[in-house]
């Protein structure tokens, strides 16, 4: 079934790709501001557009090669006009809607388009990605990456982690069906649920109630990973918006102390904000001024999470313009930060406390290899102060997740 054309969402959605791939704005923030700019827009006018323009970033590649212009399209709304003739075939149709109602006009040759939907492209332009990063994913995956591309091309569900210190499973179950909003239970071991119907559950009282977050059940997962006990001190030195932290607090039954740090001021209100929300009092937000921030620090967590910057290719479902925006020049650059971080904020540990090294990436290089790294430049005479414990992958297929890493250590007594 075909939607509605909408020609001013279409437009807009054109508009929104020319910031997000010609002045390299990031999409989920172009999103999120012609959002707030159309609040006159229905649900499911919002719902069309910020689909649209996913899509046609997920699909940039594939949807230049149906217009013969690989490249570089010349035209944004061409894109547009091409994936919806992938997807619904009335691309042609609303062009000439587009020429009636709007005087526009665009280069597009239907019957080349049309002869190349019956084509199969090359992987790298099926699946949409760059040269590199394919190269990079069958050096790493092998045989197993095509499988693993195909997932991470898929559209991400949306998964809530229940708020343990206010709700249980079963409680939010029935406020969010009674608000109308369908969820399903998917994990037994995390108190994890799943939409199988998108829906704005920000709009919702038991949100607003702080009975659940937004959040990945690969990430919740990872979150498992660093041993936490109520009354403790921990440290989450890279907590951006705060969805681990939370986890955390309430991990810690909302007893002890957690210490949310990031360079970025902006986040930490937004932690703040949320942290009130799910009536998490034990987190106190510092902002990292500078190194001072992290010396002070030096052996006084019992636990310290750091889920360092990282490339975010595990995470292309939810950021699908990353692929396009990054490069292996970008991922070095991003090595050198993270192998700087866990060096330096290592020292936060107690003797004889844990660290988890975490990354939403898929790739040796930011994973196993900073670790290693870390723990050979800690070893002296054969010694070393720190050991590794455990490791953990949360594989994107095999988890029906987005892809993560995380590695446990332990520090000497």
């Amino acid at each position: 079934m075909k939607d509605k054309i909408h020609p001013h969402l279409l437009l807009a959605a054109g508009q929104a790709l020319e910031e997000i791939f010609f002045k390299g704005l990031h999409a989920e923030k172009v999103v999120e501001r012609f959002l707030f700019q159309n609040k006159k827009w229905g649900a499911r006018d919002r719902r069309f557009f910020a689909e649209t323009v996913y899509e046609c970033v997920r699909w940039w590649r594939r949807l230049g090669w149906l217009l013969d212009k690989e490249e570089r399209p010349e035209e944004c709304l061409s894109i547009v006009l091409a994936w919806r003739e992938w997807r619904t075939e009335d691309g042609q149709e609303v062009e000439k809607l587009l020429g009636t109602s709007r005087g526009i006009r665009l280069n597009i040759d239907w019957q080349i388009l049309r002869a190349k939907l019956k084509q199969e492209p090359p992987m790298v332009v099926a699946e949409s990605i760059p040269d590199w990063l394919n190269e990079w994913g069958f050096a790493g995956y092998s045989e197993r990456w095509p499988a693993l591309l195909r997932h991470l091309n898929t559209k991400a569900p949306v998964d809530l982690r229940v708020n343990t210190l206010k709700a249980r499973v079963e409680d939010v179950i029935l406020r969010m069906q009674a608000e109308g909003i369908e969820t399903l239970s998917t994990s037994k071991s995390l108190p994890t649920l799943t939409l199988p119907e998108r829906k704005n559950v920000f709009a919702s009282q038991a949100y607003k109630d702080g009975l659940f977050e937004v959040q990945d059940r690969g990430s919740q997962i990872l979150g498992l990973l660093l041993p936490v006990e109520p009354g403790q001190r921990v440290i989450d030195a890279c907590a951006g918006a705060g969805g681990k932290t939370l986890q955390l607090a309430a991990r810690m039954e909302n007893k002890g102390k957690i210490i949310a740090m990031d360079i970025h001021e902006w986040k930490l209100q937004e932690l703040r904000k949320r942290a009130s929300r799910a009536g998490a009092s034990i987190i106190e937000t510092r902002f990292i001024e500078n190194s001072k921030t992290v010396k002070r620090l030096e052996e006084s967590a019992d636990a310290v999470l750091l889920d360092v910057p990282c490339s975010g290719l595990g995470v292309l479902r939810r950021h699908p313009d990353s692929k396009w925006k990054l490069s292996p020049d970008e991922i070095l650059q991003h090595n050198q930060t993270q192998s700087d971080i866990l060096r330096r904020y290592s020292k936060m540990v107690k003797p004889g406390g844990y660290l988890v090294y975490a990354t939403c990436s898929i790739f040796k290089s930011e994973n196993q290899d900073i670790v290693q790294s870390f723990l050979a430049e800690e070893t002296t005479e054969g010694r070393s102060s720190w050991s590794q414990e455990s490791e953990l992958i949360v594989d994107p297929v095999e988890c029906a997740s987005d892809g993560f890493f995380g590695c446990l250590l332990r520090k000497s007594r």
